[in-house]
């Protein structure tokens, strides 16, 4: 499956460095602009199999989600499922770290998976955002150079 979006930085920081940051899923909010972080469930940490409730936010509107790890390889690959509180699969987001001579790159991709009822209702109802795909971009953007700076400093 080929990411809807896809955007990457170089980062002057080590690969382990750079997924101790997008691995820490609680931590997601100090990087997101929508994101404000959140908790695993049942486990400490990134594992395949591993659930997370994440907590967003646009503005006064604020929701949960529920994900699920679906590939992680430490220091590499985190890629992950995202369900609406009621079990509808909305997404799927994945962090690729790839080392470097000078550090690394890190690159965040966004799947679009929803059905035709979360991406015309569902989604702009609970979330405030009638135009994701747009959003995303920026939200990639912003979050990949938050996680930059902070690695780098």
């Amino acid at each position: 499956m080929e990411p809807s979006i896809s955007r990457s930085t170089p980062v002057a920081a080590s690969a382990e460095d750079v997924w101790s940051l997008v691995s820490d899923l609680p931590r997601m909010g100090e990087f997101s602009p929508e994101n404000i972080g959140g908790y695993w469930v049942d486990c400490s940490g990134p594992a395949v199999g591993a659930k997370f409730r994440g907590t967003n936010r646009n503005g006064a509107k604020q929701w949960s989600t529920k994900a699920t790890v679906v590939e992680c390889v430490p220091g590499r690959l985190l890629t992950f499922d995202v369900h609406s509180p009621i079990g509808v699969r909305v997404s799927r987001w994945s962090y690729v770290i790839e080392p470097t001579d000078t550090g690394c790159v890190l690159t965040e991709n966004w799947y679009r998976v929803g059905n035709w009822f979360v991406r015309r209702f569902l989604g702009p109802k609970v979330t405030g955002r009638q135009d994701r795909p747009g959003f995303n971009v920026e939200s990639i953007e912003h979050t990949l150079a938050a996680v930059k700076a902070y690695a780098e400093r």
